[in-house]
């Protein structure tokens, strides 16, 4: 009798399966996508050089989404249709990437086709995304009752009541528009996502959630082959379509893994993205017109003190595969 593969050998050949997949239809999705005219409109105010990539197809995103959704359904047909409770449970983390991923593509739609590239207004957008994660937030809570919040060091996870709703509403909002806020020069959101999802599908190995790891890595074999196209100079924008779908569903997996306190850590770059657009405004407020960055987000600030674009992505990766390795030794160490 042959065995099956180990967990770990099993989530990486899903990973490269992934990978060879997404790489393979790319230059079809390429080619839809100039057809169509679903090309990128810069921002006046950012970096001058940014207007070279003028026109450079967007909605990316769907290239990842779509390969990754039929891989989870196919590898996990047996479970997710059969009566096993833990191999059901990826429909979620799936169905949160599919939701944030149809989102994301009608605001990248709305901003193509409307004036001045803006897209949803950002209240409908918010209150629709909360909507979202809410609905989210009761299917890890009564659904698929996931450890609601492991602490380093205790033994036991925590049971956090009616509060646990808010606290994954708000994880996975924040995280869907932390990397949105990072999606903004070639391959960052990208190799940042991958190296985040990787992180915490080594976590979910190590805690025996064998489906959850299988999921992450299928996702991070999806924007590795994204990032074949996406790499400087991009011939191709994840948009919305991509990083609020990937942002909210990293965030699910964090709590479906019970260890989202490691999500800062792990998660340094978008975090640190998101505090800076936060600090820039308040400060700009505070103090009257005066600013705290050159340009926020974070990335834009570099950028604007001299950093090459491949600069600012390659010490940004360096920095969240150095956080993320940190955040997988705390999982373990204290574990």
């Amino acid at each position: 009798m042959i065995s099956s593969p180990a967990p770990t050998t099993l989530a990486l050949s899903l990973a490269a399966l992934s990978f060879v997949l997404t790489v393979i239809w790319g230059d079809p999705l390429l080619r839809i996508l100039r057809h169509f005219h679903v090309g990128k409109i810069i921002r006046v105010d950012g970096p001058q050089r940014h207007f070279s990539k003028l026109g450079t197809p967007t909605m990316g995103g769907v290239m990842i989404v779509i390969p990754v959704f039929f891989m989870t359904l196919l590898i996990n047909a047996g479970w997710v249709f059969g009566h096993t409770h833990a191999g059901r449970s990826v429909l979620l983390p799936l169905g949160v990437m599919v939701s944030f991923a149809a989102l994301g593509a009608i605001d990248d739609w709305a901003g193509l086709r409307g004036r001045k590239g803006e897209g949803l207004r950002a209240r409908t957008k918010f209150a629709l995304q909360l909507l979202l994660a809410l609905i989210a937030a009761y299917g890890l809570k009564y659904y698929l009752g996931v450890p609601e919040l492991i602490i380093p060091g205790i033994p036991q996870p925590l049971n956090l009541g009616v509060w646990y709703l808010l606290i994954a509403v708000f994880i996975i909002v924040a995280s869907s528009n932390a990397v949105n806020l990072t999606d903004g020069l070639d391959g960052l959101a990208g190799l940042i996502t991958a190296t985040c999802f990787a992180a915490y599908g080594g976590i979910a190995l190590m805690q025996g959630q064998i489906y959850l790891a299988r999921f992450a890595f299928i996702v991070v074999g999806g924007i590795f082959g994204f990032l074949w196209f996406n790499v400087h100079p991009a011939l191709l924008f994840m948009g919305d379509t991509g990083s609020l779908s990937l942002g909210a569903t990293l965030g699910v997996v964090a709590l479906m893994s019970g260890q989202w306190l490691l999500l800062p850590i792990i998660a340094v770059v978008p975090v640190a993205e998101a505090l800076s657009v936060i600090l820039q405004v308040a400060y700009f407020k505070l103090s009257g017109g005066r600013r705290l960055f050159k340009m926020s987000p974070l990335h834009h600030h570099f950028e604007l003190i001299g950093w090459s674009e491949t600069q600012v992505v390659q010490r940004f990766w360096l920095v969240s595969l150095l956080f993320a390795m940190i955040g997988v030794a705390v999982a373990v160490g204290y574990g």
